[in-house]
């Protein structure tokens, strides 16, 4: 098996000085996105150092194996869930820039503002993560509910928006008010970028 090593990307110095969401609580939450890089380099240097026995008493009950590739699952899913959503915040939040994602909210979803109602609703109901995300299968924009890093995984759907709604996101700000987190939250979206990500779906 092949290591690739990853490291922490260097997101805008915007997310440090953001209307709702304090420094505070931006340094706690990098620190923990540097956790899931860390771990999942860890990992991997586990994997390859397993034995022909390791992998002889794999089994789905429990095996050092099974064990070391649902962790790699989890900790890559909270470094990937966490630069989608630090890529896109330190903006101005607001309307999405006229263009083609905006006329695709529309067409999905019937306005922005039914957008946004369903994409709160859907941040109050999750135990993790919120995506939106584009179905290239069905070809439309949905707001995805996952409960952990590595559930709720969607076939043929790449994300272009992802709200973390884990405690730590929020709870030095708002305490259990999880919905003035996620106004504060579009207040800080930068639209550009995700406008930018959408456009990058083709790419796929």
């Amino acid at each position: 098996m092949k290591i690739i090593k990853w490291e922490a990307k260097k997101f805008s110095d915007s997310i440090f000085s953001m209307k709702g969401i304090s420094k505070k609580t931006v340094d706690e939450h990098l620190k923990l996105y540097q956790g899931y890089v860390n771990k999942y380099n860890e990992i991997q240097e586990k994997l390859i150092g397993l034995t022909d026995d390791d992998l002889t008493k794999a089994n789905q009950t429990y095996s050092q194996f099974r064990e070391l590739k649902m962790e790699l699952s989890f900790a890559w899913g909270g470094v990937i869930n966490h630069e989608i959503y630090f890529s896109h915040l330190g903006g101005r939040g607001g309307k999405v820039p006229d263009g083609t994602l905006l006329k695709q909210i529309e067409k999905d979803f019937g306005s922005f503002d039914a957008y946004k109602k369903d994409l709160k609703a859907t941040g109050i109901s999750a135990r993790g993560w919120v995506w939106t995300a584009w179905n290239y299968k069905e070809e439309r924009l949905f707001n995805y509910l996952g409960d952990a890093q590595n559930t709720f995984p969607v076939w043929h759907a790449y994300p272009i928006l992802a709200l973390d709604t884990y405690e730590h996101a929020y709870f030095i700000d708002y305490g259990v008010n999880r919905g003035s987190y996620i106004d504060a939250f579009f207040e800080n979206l930068d639209w550009k970028k995700v406008e930018e990500n959408f456009s990058s779906k083709n790419r796929v």
